[in-house]
């Protein structure tokens, strides 16, 4: 891990508010009310209910979507035995995964003590609040024990992901890379390197795949586990072999597959050379794994090859398997997670591995086309699928196999639902940076010289998101960096416009401009003042080519920043108006608001024009926009001079555009309800479906709008973005964060590309 990572990770766990998970009321709270329904005495009734009835439990509390992810602190990613408090950050970070990837709440909970019988009593005493419970991060072989006694003594799903998680991913890319290679499962000589808890996890499952127990040789630290050996413990005297093998090359030759879970590079490549054809090697350890896939290839163009790491193929990653795991089993209220379960999760992965992929999840990974074979055996961590196949998979098993207490009787309902909660985890602006990343553009920062626009070119480096032109004093700008022991390339373009060395440059940008604005009052002396400020020159920058597009605003006003670029690049060819469009992140999905910063009073055509601005740059982000015309009035409920000019720009466009799904005059709650548009208005081409992009009358109810949402709301608001200019500028609130300015240069990006392949975008 590099330096800047390392601050930045510390930062990211301690600004704000310490830690990365909260808890939040999901019920009203503001009134006596509210309180008296939440506790006493209104809390009385759901007590007795439940004591009557104890599966009432699940109806009336949160016991149904809360999971306890516990550890003991003895066996911490690649850290050891660290204690429990140094735990807390990775559990409290496996709490967010729960969240982001299936909506499941999380409190984690770490134990002091290593105590096998007090560890077990301490999760078997606090099981009545959860409906699950993830085991993490403890050593073998304890973990066996503990895992085994605490499913003994409670009925809710328990597992330890370090066993299992691993064991299913790497099961359902052993499938795969058989259906590949063409062997049998029962034939498979397999070795395993490493004796720990997921190896020995793992090995369980292949066997129950189908391997066979014989066919396994399985190795520790001390080298080949034989029956003579007199210092293995129970779990590892299962997979004693009786063959007269003591090391890892020697049980290398002829293997079909080798599983890796120890430490990195101890394959050597002619021990690759001495397996079977077309062998299968998961090299899973970490951060190195047992021996580099560019390195294995090299030896084996037959090979298919997993580990786990996120720049090679096929990365096997325990996010593609608890989230959804635990999902399944508690939306039928399972009892446990038996094998069942989790071969049906191996079986869900392998499945979906060999559907056509999304194009969202190939710009993730900046692959051109991702599709079935030796370098994609198993589902992207990114792939949006993911919770639609491994969840149900997971549910039927458990009713299949007797464990659900709460059977899925409607699957399409249940697949619905699973989209609708998943909102949480809304992916637009992960889709717009991987799309940056896929072709980064120059950006000219025009407001260098702050640690905010510095920081967020730091972080657009490293996730190659964009290539930075900082705009600003020299000395200035390294004084920030040098005080805020920031990591930028000593390379980095760095432009003082009013420096001896830009001297040059200046007159010439200052000549460009006098030409463009002579005969509107800019004299060549105005046109050199004007080419002095970081808002004429940065524009100019994008004119001249120089540069593919510019942020800016963050210390400046909205006019001051928006009319420099206007009378420098000036709008989009074929358009007449230049509109402003927000982005508002909810857990539903993103919606889109125009126009909220540029035209006051918009007429007909240019709430038409405004429309299909919004429409492209929608239709850009992989979106298909549903819009709405928002007024005071229902069609026509109420008359004006709003209403009216609307009514006459949606004729207009139902006529002219009929393949553009759009409609009004409507009010904003109609717009957004889906049950009042259809019992009300059953004609209206939002009918099926409420809008996602609303377009306002003016801008004064665009900017209240758009503020409130960002006030009153925890949603993420990004904007404005600026459509219809010739070059992509984008200026940004007063006083933006760090991580709405790298969202808005990745967007800014995003346009840079677009225009560049115009034919492609419209």
């Amino acid at each position: 891990m590099d330096s800047s990572l390392k601050k930045d990770a510390l930062n990211y766990h301690s600004e704000g508010r310490p830690g990365k998970i909260e808890v939040i009321p999901t019920k009203p709270y503001t009134t006596q009310r509210d309180l008296s329904l939440a506790y006493t005495p209104g809390v009385a009734d759901p007590c007795k209910a439940i004591h009557k009835d104890r599966e009432k439990v699940f109806d009336y509390t949160a016991k149904g979507n809360l999971v306890a992810v516990i550890s003991d602190g003895t066996a911490v990613l690649g850290l050891g035995n660290i204690g429990p408090e140094a735990s807390k950050p990775v559990m409290e970070g496996k709490g967010l995964l729960f969240k982001v990837f299936s909506d499941i709440d999380v409190f984690d909970i770490e134990t002091d003590t290593t105590n096998i019988d007090q560890f077990v009593e301490t999760v078997v005493n606090i099981a009545p609040t959860f409906g699950g419970i993830n085991l993490e991060d403890i050593k073998a072989p304890e973990c066996f024990e503990i895992e085994d006694k605490i499913k003994a003594r409670t009925d809710i799903p328990v597992m330890h992901d370090d066993q299992h998680g691993t064991a299913i991913i790497t099961a359902a890319g052993l499938l795969n890379a058989l259906e590949i290679n063409g062997k049998n499962i029962e034939e498979l000589k397999v070795v395993v390197n490493g004796a720990g808890a997921s190896a020995i996890s793992c090995t369980r499952l292949y066997v129950a795949l189908g391997v066979k127990p014989e066919n396994v040789i399985m190795l520790d630290s001390k080298g080949v586990i034989r029956q003579d050996r007199t210092d293995l413990n129970k779990y590892k005297q299962k997979w004693a072999t009786k063959r007269d093998l003591n090391t890892l090359e020697e049980a290398m030759k002829d293997a079909d597959m080798f599983l890796g879970l120890s430490v990195g590079d101890i394959v050597k490549p002619h021990m690759l050379e001495s397996m079977a054809d077309h062998p299968i090697v998961f090299a899973l350890a970490n951060p190195d794994p047992e021996i580099r896939y560019d390195e294995a290839v090299k030896v084996r163009d037959d090979i298919i090859m997993a580990t786990g790491r996120s720049d090679f193929p096929n990365q096997v990653n325990n996010v593609l398997g608890f989230p959804f795991i635990f999902r399944g089993a508690l939306d039928v209220r399972s009892t446990a997670i038996n094998d069942e379960m989790k071969l049906a999760a191996s079986k869900a992965m392998a499945k979906l591995a060999k559907e056509p992929v999304p194009d969202e999840v190939n710009q993730a990974y900046q692959i051109g086309n991702l599709h079935f074979g030796r370098e994609y055996i198993i589902p992207k961590p990114m792939d949006p699928r993911m919770i639609l196949y491994v969840a149900p998979a997971v549910a039927k098993a458990a009713m299949d196999t007797g464990v659900a207490r709460k059977p899925i009787k409607d699957w399409d309902a249940y697949r619905e639902n699973l989209i609708k909660r998943m909102g949480l985890g809304n992916p637009l602006i992960r889709r717009i940076k991987t799309k940056a990343q896929n072709d980064p553009k120059r950006v000219v920062f025009s407001e260098a010289a702050s640690y905010e626009m510095l920081k967020a070119a730091e972080i657009v480096i490293s996730e190659n998101i964009a290539k930075p032109i900082l705009l600003g004093k020299k000395d200035k700008i390294h004084k920030v960096i040098k005080e805020y022991d920031l990591e930028l390339p000593s390379d980095i373009p760095i432009i003082e416009p009013t420096s001896k060395e830009e001297e040059q440059r200046l007159k010439d940008y200052a000549d460009v401009l006098y030409h463009k604005r002579q005969r509107k009052g800019v004299t060549m002396n105005a046109a050199l003042e004007r080419m002095a400020h970081n808002n004429y020159f940065s524009p100019m920058l994008l004119e001249m080519g120089e540069a593919d597009a510019m942020v800016s605003g963050l210390t400046s006003n909205y006019p001051d920043t928006i009319r420099p670029a206007l009378q420098t690049i000036g709008r989009r060819r074929g358009t007449n108006i230049v509109s402003g469009m927000y982005i508002i992140n909810t857990k539903q999905g993103p919606y889109f608001f125009a126009d909220c910063t540029v035209n006051k009073e918009p007429g007909v055509e240019e709430l038409i024009e405004i429309t299909l601005q919004m429409a492209k740059t929608v239709r850009n982000m992989n979106i298909e926009p549903r819009i709405a015309m928002l007024t005071y009035s229902n069609f026509g409920s109420n008359k004006g001079a709003e209403p009216g000019n609307v009514q006459q720009a949606i004729a207009r466009l139902h006529k002219e555009h009929p393949d553009l799904t759009v409609d009004g005059e409507l009010q904003a709650n109609v717009a957004l309800n889906g049950e009042l548009l259809e019992q009300n208005f059953p004609f209206s081409k939002l009918e099926d479906k409420p809008a996602n992009t609303l377009i306002f009358p003016d801008l004064t109810a665009g900017n209240i709008g758009y503020k409130l949402m960002q006030e009153l709301s925890e949603h993420e608001v990004i904007g404005p973005i600026l459509m219809g200019m010739n070059k992509p500028v984008h200026i940004l609130p007063i006083g933006s964060k760090v991580n709405d300015i790298v969202s808005m240069i990745a967007i800014a990006v995003n346009d840079a590309q677009c225009l560049e392949k115009e034919e492609e975008c419209d």
